[in-house]
């Protein structure tokens, strides 16, 4: 399997997206997440945010990348699509990530709905919406190539039986799911028995943990984490997230997985990194060095 991280983890350090490229050069990290920015933020141009803008040019972007030895493995347009905003503000903006990551060469794009059932509309109403939307956006995902992921994060998609009812709205192998381990434990599912339902769905996973604090505090009360203020088996997830990497590599899963947790400028992120590293070991879970994975751009 390969090891990545999401740059969330540097938010509160105020880290630019090349100080997340350089992080991952030092810890021999080989494939980063981070969110999508549709516009102009001024935290993000004076360099004090490590997420990436759609105005970037994603092929200079991508040479940059090849030079630290760092690719993506998903790009985060996780806007809700199950409110009324969701076919004005999310749908444009998950079809241009699409275009984008199909340049710099990632290959999924993170999607999701909103954390508490929308105002206005029924169950029945929101899910219509939303399959309405998905189709809009597959349909060019298929064009691209890339595999949209569906994220259990809110208040249908961290339900089992919400989240199939999702993964149906469109026949296409371009729909898969982002599976979270601190997410669907947070909203109360157990993380072992959602990943083994939607085991053949699965092209992404975050690896996240829960403090015993805030599990007391808010399980099945709340449907995601923002930031997790846990390093990797710190928390009272840690056995879960163990089985969710047997279940994968039972599984022949040789995909990413992307550590999610605050990174405290460095320290926190490394503990769960060094965690994550030990736990597979253990596991006889092999890693793929990112010496093994060949730049996207060749001299010609």
């Amino acid at each position: 399997m390969k090891i990545g991280f999401h740059t969330d983890a540097f938010n509160s350090s105020y880290k630019s997206f090349e100080g997340c490229l350089q992080w991952a050069k030092n810890n021999q990290v080989g494939f980063i997440e981070c969110g999508l920015i549709d516009g102009v933020s001024w935290i993000h141009g004076l360099g004090y945010q490590p997420h990436v803008a759609l105005y970037e040019d994603p092929v200079l972007l991508r040479r940059k990348m090849d030079g630290y030895g760092v690719r993506f493995s998903q790009v985060d347009a996780a806007f809700p699509l199950s409110g009324r905003d969701g076919p004005l503000r999310g749908v444009p903006y998950v079809m241009k990530s699409i275009a984008w990551a199909a340049q710099i060469g990632c290959p999924c794009v993170d999607t999701t709905d909103g954390l508490r059932a929308p105002a206005g509309l029924s169950d029945p109403a929101a899910l219509d919406l939303m399959k309405g939307e998905y189709e809009q956006i597959i349909e060019v995902a298929e064009a691209h190539r890339i595999v949209v992921n569906i994220e259990p994060h809110g208040y249908f998609t961290t339900k089992p039986d919400m989240m199939a009812r999702m993964l149906a709205f469109c026949d296409s192998p371009w729909l898969r799911m982002n599976m979270d381990t601190g997410n669907t434990f947070i909203a109360g599912q157990d993380p072992v028995a959602f990943l083994q339902r939607f085991i053949d769905r699965v092209s992404h996973v975050h690896v996240k943990d829960v403090s015993e604090s805030l599990a007391a505090a808010t399980r099945g009360n709340q449907t995601g984490i923002a930031v997790s203020q846990c390093a990797l088996g710190d928390g009272v997830n840690a056995d879960n997230i163990r089985r969710c990497l047997r279940r994968l590599q039972e599984h022949r899963y040789t995909g990413v997985l992307s550590i999610e947790c605050e990174g405290q400028g460095g320290p926190m992120i490394e503990r769960s990194l060094a965690w994550l590293r030990r736990t597979l070991r253990e596991l006889g879970i092999g890693e793929t060095a990112p010496a093994d994975v060949p730049p996207l751009i060749t001299a010609p």
